[in-house]
């Protein structure tokens, strides 16, 4: 399994405040996913288990058939489904060809366990996103 770099990780305003050794064991939570341009990466209504960070890739989202955001590098989603009702809330789909980290739910809660920092930045996009 390939994992990100201290370095990609740095590119995500998530993981600011974390010193490299605690972003070194939490790269290898991480798995690496090369997405192609309009390649779903989330349906709306589906159940969701995993937090996505993006990359190098762009995306997409969307409800129904209406653009809500566009995503850029460091960017992320999926908090919604694991926080929330199981169910993703949006459709996303990539923008660009590029890499995305996927952290699948089991992780995702110990991120928030340990670091409560990211954790209240992640629920206060999670609130934003709800409006």
């Amino acid at each position: 399994m390939d994992r990100p770099t201290i370095a990609e990780l740095r590119v995500s305003a998530l993981f600011d405040g974390i010193d490299d050794a605690e972003l070194e064991q939490i790269t290898d939570w991480f798995e690496r996913r090369e997405v192609d341009s309009g390649e779903t990466l989330a349906r709306e209504g589906a159940s969701g288990y995993a937090f996505t960070v993006l990359g190098t890739a762009t995306a997409r989202v969307t409800r129904g058939e209406e653009t809500v955001r566009e995503l850029g590098p460091g960017d992320w989603f999926g908090e919604g489904a694991i926080l929330g009702s199981g169910r993703r809330t949006a459709t996303v789909t990539a923008a660009t060809p590029g890499t995305v980290w996927v952290l699948f739910g089991t992780r995702f809660r110990e991120l928030g366990q340990r670091f409560p920092e990211q954790q209240a930045l992640i629920e206060s996009v999670f609130a934003d996103r709800q409006d």
